[in-house]
This record gives structure tokens, C-alpha cells and sequence, in this order.
């Protein structure tokens, strides 16, 4: 009996906070950030991964509340430990710019949640991870046009406009100015001001 209440609670408390989290959306939608920022904290407060990356994501744009960018990672921090693919890219991304502890050690566990990220399908971390691995301490050429390549598969013009100078100064691939003719026409096409450029010159 007593498992069977405490199912009962653990249902009833995630039930509470995806209700909390939705009613936030809507909120956020309909232009009351104020109201949103609140439910959202709800729930996260509550231990709901989507409502804490939603958390992150007010304290980072200043929505319904002051910015605060510790704040933001904090709570991105909360949803990346529970693998949220996005908020493992945001905190990645905090830890880098913002973090504590020593650059080395930030730029590690970074990396590491941008990969888990990427896997996960997130064309921002792919590309992020992309170029970071290209223009890195330690570079990693192959590595960083592999990670371009599925940012840029997956739509980015402006990995797809990196793949090209890859391409272009032999970076990680056989240089190729043919190739890399083809993926800054394909980058200008989606849109990549810096396709066009290069593409003129």
C-alpha cells in the first residue's frame, strides 16, 4: 500500500508539472512572459527537466524575469544532467563563455555535451562542435568536418558554407575546389551571405 501511494504521488507530481510546463508555453505565446517564467519555475522547481530548460531559457533572454546568466546555467545545468539534447548544447555552450573552474576542465565537459548533443540530433551543437574542433586549441580537422557535414545534411547553410572552405584550404579533407565550389553554391542557395561572397571572389 505504501508503494502504491507513493506511485500515485510521483504520478500526480509529473502530471502537475507538465501541466505547469504547457500553461507556460501558452503564456509565453500569448505575450505574458511574467506568467510563464512562473509556471515554468514551478515545475522545474519540481524536477521536470522541460520546464528547467525553460527556466534557462527566461534567465538567459531576460523573458518574465531579470537575466541572469548564472541562473540560466544553473537551470540548463538541471536539464542537461537528465540528457535534455538542448540544454546539454546551452550549458556546453555557458560553460564555455561563462563557467567556472578552470578553462581546461570547462572546455572538457563541454565537449562532451556538445557530442552527447549532436548524437542526439542538435544541428546547433553540430555545428558549434564543428567548428570548435576546426579553430580549437588542439584542432581536430577531420573530426570538425564530420560534425559540419551533419549540421550542414541537416540544413545549416552556414556549416555547409564551412564544409566548403574545408574543401577549398584542405582542412581535415582533400582539397578539392570543385567540391567546395558545390557546397558554398548549395550554402548560398539556403541563404549564407558568406557563400556568396566567396563564390564572387
Amino acid at each position: 500500500l505504501e508503494e502504491a501511494t507513493f506511485q500515485l504521488q510521483q504520478i500526480f507530481r509529473i502530471d502537475i508539472s507538465i501541466a505547469l510546463n504547457i500553461l507556460g508555453i501558452q503564456n509565453m505565446r500569448a505575450g505574458h512572459c511574467r506568467a510563464a517564467f512562473t509556471c515554468f519555475k514551478l515545475a522545474a522547481d519540481r524536477g521536470y527537466t522541460k520546464a528547467q530548460f525553460n527556466v534557462g531559457l527566461c534567465y538567459e533572454h531576460g523573458r518574465g524575469t531579470e537575466k541572469d546568466l548564472e541562473k540560466a546555467g544553473f537551470y540548463y545545468c538541471q536539464a542537461a544532467k537528465s540528457h535534455h539534447p538542448m540544454a546539454q548544447y546551452r550549458y556546453a555552450r555557458y560553460l564555455l563563455q561563462h563557467g567556472p573552474g578552470s578553462p581546461q576542465d570547462r572546455h572538457h565537459k563541454a565537449v562532451t555535451l556538445l557530442e552527447q548533443a549532436a548524437g542526439a540530433g542538435i544541428t546547433e551543437a553540430q555545428a558549434y562542435l564543428g567548428v570548435l574542433y576546426l579553430r580549437g586549441l588542439q584542432p581536430q580537422e577531420k573530426r570538425g568536418v564530420k560534425y559540419l557535414l551533419q549540421a550542414a545534411n541537416s540544413g545549416d547553410a552556414q556549416s555547409r558554407y564551412h564544409v566548403g572552405v574545408c574543401y577549398e584550404q584542405g582542412l581535415g579533407v582533400q582539397q578539392d575546389v570543385a567540391e567546395a565550389l558545390r557546397h558554398y553554391r548549395q550554402a548560398a542557395a539556403t541563404g549564407s551571405r558568406q557563400a556568396r561572397e566567396r563564390l564572387r571572389a
